[in-house]
């Protein structure tokens, strides 16, 4: 086992993929009682993508978006010492990051499967700068990948209109303790919510009389809109004012705000809470819709692409959903 140095860690590379398949509001509103500007006013959502194709998966979209990552600074997928796969619609409910370290040839990785739904890609950011920060690994591919279109309801005007695919991929890297990039952290779970946001497993068929056991199925995307809206708009600012508070930072010196794109209300929302400027959010919204554990590696790495974040720039992201969970990174970017 290798001693515990403290060291820093940096986000070295970025990368994203979507599918092919673009689904707009007029399409939706051909399955449901919707319009464009009905969807447009409540989300900010025009438009989403969808995996289409027999057996197409997050895998498919992980791979290219953590191929993308790796090929921007060539490094050899051999390199990598650990993938954390953030996601909530794995196609093996035993896990699906080792799917992805074969699919990708990293196969001197460690890798498993983070589940926190929206929040996921937040969750596995902290997990990963620990290892890098004890000096346990080098190189990390950290990826949120989701395909909630799996898993929608189509019925259901309330939720089928929020959700689209994505895949989004950062590799962080240990480095010296003063160039460090994650200054801080909050997290924070209430499971009293959990109803609120859910993919709930149920009870079936009775199909062990002796044994008197069950099997079941997952059911679709079931979600209280108003009280998630509630709650991000309470919790997520307070949650970015403590690890600002905590880091002596002021919401003055922030450069840029990159919340999970849920809505474009509660991003908002958020911002207007926290004075921060609407200028200063990044936001794809628009494009993609809510792709859960992908939405802010994906939205990261377009921002990255058209050269909005700078050196030395300060960004908070901050995730929130189901669980209910929700948190925040403070990073000081230093990739040039």
């Amino acid at each position: 086992m290798k001693p515990l140095i403290r060291q820093g860690a940096r986000i070295i590379s970025t990368g994203s993929a979507i599918p092919d398949s673009t689904v707009n509001n007029n399409q939706i509103s051909q399955i449901v009682d919707t319009s464009d500007e009905w969807i447009v006013s409540r989300t900010g959502i025009k438009e989403r993508r969808l995996l289409t194709g027999v057996n197409k998966s997050i895998i498919d979209l992980a791979a290219v978006a953590s191929l993308k990552a790796l090929k921007k600074i060539t490094m050899n997928p051999l390199q990598i010492d650990l993938i954390i796969l953030a996601t909530s619609t794995p196609n093996d409910l035993f896990g699906s990051a080792s799917q992805l370290q074969a699919k990708i040839g990293a196969y001197n990785a460690v890798a498993f499967d983070l589940t926190a739904a929206c929040s996921g890609f937040v969750l596995a950011m902290v997990t990963a700068s620990q290892f890098l920060q004890n000096g346990i690994y080098n190189n990390i591919l950290v990826v949120g990948s989701d395909a909630l279109s799996k898993w929608i309801n189509w019925s259901d005007r309330s939720t089928c209109i929020l959700f689209g695919d994505a895949a989004g991929a950062v590799i962080l890297q240990s480095c010296l303790d003063q160039e460090n990039e994650i200054l801080g952290f909050q997290l924070n779970t209430d499971g009293n919510y959990c109803n609120h946001l859910s993919i709930s497993y149920k009870d079936k068929i009775h199909t062990n009389p002796i044994f008197k056991s069950y099997q079941g199925s997952f059911q679709s995307i079931a979600m209280n809109g108003k009280e998630v809206y509630k709650f991000a708009v309470s919790k997520v600012p307070l949650s970015i004012l403590e690890c600002l508070n905590s880091l002596n930072i002021s919401t003055n010196d922030i450069d840029w705000l990159l919340l999970h794109q849920a809505n474009e209300r509660i991003l908002n929302a958020v911002a207007n809470k926290l004075s921060i400027n609407s200028n200063k959010l990044i936001s794809n919204l628009h494009k993609y819709g809510n792709t859960s554990a992908a939405s802010i590696p994906l939205a990261l790495d377009e921002a990255v692409e058209e050269g909005k974040i700078l050196k030395d720039d300060t960004i908070i992201i901050s995730g929130f959903g189901a669980g209910l969970t929700w948190g925040t990174i403070i990073i000081k970017w230093k990739c040039a």
